[in-house]
């Protein structure tokens, strides 16, 4: 734990509390004091939606510090389990109420025997892993807990060997790791469903978002699993992949090259699934589809990427640099696209999922010229003060620094703000997904003379110059004189000289910038 006025991850139990808010009819109870509950307001603000479960705080006050939670936190979990009738109830403590180190796990067993839901205790250190982290141990913790309870209870019946469970008659699949509050989930779910339906595969559940915990049980009933998001989803893959063979795909299909890979490798499941099922009862057979027919037609005629990539607009943007800096599966994602698709050259690949550094960094070797694995968002601002690139591609948290640097930047993954959960339908995934990318990016650099012409019609006032340093360690001020040449400097390139000059000022420990300070940097770079 750290105290820090910007995370990119939140705290553990806002993980658990997304996940058990995607499910229908799971009731989440959250052991925390006054300050901690305000994931209700939270989602409903950005998700838009009316028709979820809400999270019932059981708050820690004086009188429960006086005499112990143990009577409220049951007491709230009967009364939920007799109002609303929910198939599960979870008991979530915060990091703050974690303090009082209390029996949670007594609490919820009492309370058991007094409902008629099942009722679970979040199994998360709420003091070593982050948002990210507790909600793929959260939802891998209920699908194993529902499992395991059909096994018991398909054992009590005498039924047969549970790990034989029959396969679907077609080719199926589950997309696990779909969840609230997600960048774009929705809209990237809708677009998996209908890449699924392409290649004649059957969708068997969709997880946690939109599903029931009742249905669970039939999660071994699918060839294989869709995992498009290794940070969510990933362990209840490896789960079902040890309890039950399934296989599970985790190439994000993002981009063409991605999209293309992640469909052969789909293919190559099936074939292999199919060859251990009986021909006569399951329906799929490698000449009744072409999978390289569909990467080709989808490539050529449904998405524009690969024509944009050779159209004069996008090599335009050829050679130009770019920081990429989010969670981990978008930025190994938009790093690659960015190099091999764009020809734009990556400076710098970051994230601040630092439980998955080494796979990160195998990822993006080769395609950046250097890695930023940290979740400290000063670092990368100070990162992004000096390579000076002329587009960011992160968080919003990267957006907020490009504003203050004057480089533009694309959103392209959580920590996220209203504005990136738009009405409209943009997927960042499949053939869709790589349409969305190319406005994104082409929109996302500075367009030609764009600045200077807005300039000179006085389409914006761009006069007034922004003479704060992102870094705190910076402590030189400008000058009257220095401010009244920076204005005379046309509007497109301004924002460039202002960085060069307060760079050439911090190395050469310059506090105050005048005229001269700024000819002498400019004859420092050689122009």
């Amino acid at each position: 734990m750290k105290l820090a006025y910007w995370m990119y991850a939140g705290p553990a139990h806002i993980g658990t509390l997304r996940v058990l808010s995607s499910f229908k009819n799971v009731h989440a109870i959250m052991h925390a004091p006054l300050g901690d509950d305000y994931f209700n307001v939270m989602r409903s603000m950005l998700e838009r939606e009316r028709d979820f479960t809400p999270v019932t705080a059981s708050i820690v006050d004086r009188h429960v510090l006086a005499r112990g939670s143990q009577e409220k936190v049951v007491e709230n979990i009967t009364r939920k389990d007799k109002e609303e009738c929910p198939d599960l109830i979870v008991l979530t403590p915060t990091c703050t109420s974690s303090i009082l180190q209390e029996d949670l796990q007594n609490f919820v067993n009492r309370a058991a025997f007094e409902s008629s839901s099942d009722v679970l205790l979040a199994d998360v250190n709420h003091y070593r892993v982050n948002e990210l982290q507790a909600a793929d141990r959260t939802l891998e913790q209920i699908v194993r807990f529902y499992l395991e309870k059909n096994k018991k209870e398909m054992k009590k019946t005498n039924s047969s060997d549970f790990n034989e469970i029959s396969k679907t008659t077609k080719p199926s699949a589950n997309i696990l790791g779909m969840f609230t509050l997600g960048f774009h989930n929705q809209h990237d779910c809708r677009e998996l469903k209908r890449l699924l339906n392409d290649l004649g595969i059957e969708v068997n559940e969709v997880i946690p978002e939109g599903g029931s915990v009742k249905n669970l049980k039939n999660l071994p009933k699918a060839w294989f699993n869709l995992v498009p998001y290794r940070e969510v989803g990933l362990m209840t893959a490896l789960y079902l992949e040890k309890e039950f063979g399934m296989p599970y795909i985790d190439i994000t299909p993002m981009g063409l090259i991605e999209t293309a890979a992640c469909i052969r490798q789909i293919s190559s499941v099936l074939k292999k699934v199919s060859s251990s099922l009986d021909s006569e009862k399951f329906v799929f057979s490698e000449k009744s589809f072409c999978f390289e027919n569909y990467i080709d037609q989808q490539t050529r005629f449904v998405s524009g990427a690969a024509w944009f990539s050779r159209s004069i607009d996008c090599q335009n943007l050829t050679g130009k640099k770019a920081v990429v800096f989010a969670d981990a599966t978008h930025a190994a994602c938009m790093t690659k696209i960015l190099v091999r698709e764009m020809g734009i050259r990556v400076v710098c690949a970051g994230t601040y999922c630092k439980q998955d550094a080494d796979w990160f960094r195998e990822q993006v070797w080769g395609f950046c010229d250097e890695v930023l694995i940290t979740d400290d968002h000063t670092q990368v601002g100070d990162m992004i003060a000096r390579l000076e690139p002329a587009a960011l591609f992160g968080t919003q948290m990267e957006r907020h620094v490009g504003k203050r640097l004057d480089i533009p930047c694309g959103v392209i993954s959580a920590p996220v703000h209203i504005q990136n959960f738009p009405l409209g339908y943009r997927p960042f995934l499949g053939y869709e997904g790589t349409n969305q990318i190319a406005d994104l990016v082409y929109n996302s650099f500075t367009l030609g003379m764009e600045d200077h012409m807005l300039e000179i019609f006085s389409g914006h006032d761009t006069k007034e110059v922004i003479t704060k340093s992102l870094s705190t360690e910076a402590g030189f001020t400008w000058s009257s004189d220095g401010l009244a040449e920076l204005n005379r400097i046309p509007g497109f390139v301004r924002g460039k000289v202002k960085r060069n000059t307060e760079k050439f000022a911090r190395e050469n420990g310059i506090f105050e910038i005048n005229v001269e300070v700024m000819y002498a940097a400019k004859e420092a770079a050689g122009a």
